[in-house]
C-alpha cells in the first residue's frame, strides 16, 4: 500500500473518479499495526478500490481537515469529495472491515 508523503500526492488520488481508500495511522499505533496484518486480504477481496495510507502526524492538516479523530481510520473519497469515514472504533476487525467496504458499492 502506497504510503501518501505529500499534500499535492493527497490531492491527485482524492480527486479520481475512483474509489480511493485512505487509512489514517501513526507508525506507533498498536491497532495500526493490527490492521496492517489483515489488510493485504481485505485488498485482495476489494481490487476495484485503490488503498493508500497516510501518517496522522505527518500530514496533519489533511488529518484536521477530515476530521480524523482516531487511528486507524479509513476514508473513502471520490471527485474530490469524501464520501464514507470508518471510524477507528469501527476499524478494530476484518469482519468490520469487510461489512464497511461492502456499503460503499452503491457509491461507485
Amino acid at each position: 500500500m502506497e504510503r501518501i508523503q505529500t499534500e499535492k500526492r493527497y490531492e491527485e488520488l482524492i480527486n479520481r473518479n475512483q474509489l480511493t481508500i485512505i487509512k489514517y495511522d501513526a507508525i506507533w499505533c498498536p491497532d495500526c499495526k493490527t490492521l496492517d496484518k489483515f489488510m493485504p486480504d481485505i485488498m485482495a477481496k476489494h481490487q476495484d478500490k485503490d488503498f493508500y495510507a497516510l501518517d496522522v502526524e505527518q500530514l496533519e492538516e489533511i488529518t484536521s481537515k477530515n476530521e480524523v479523530r482516531g487511528i486507524p481510520s479509513l476514508l473513502v473519497y471520490k471527485n474530490g469529495e469524501k464520501i464514507a469515514h470508518l471510524h477507528s472504533k469501527y476499524a478494530k476487525t476484518p469482519s468490520q472491515i469487510s461489512e464497511y467496504l461492502e456499503t460503499l458499492e452503491s457509491k461507485k
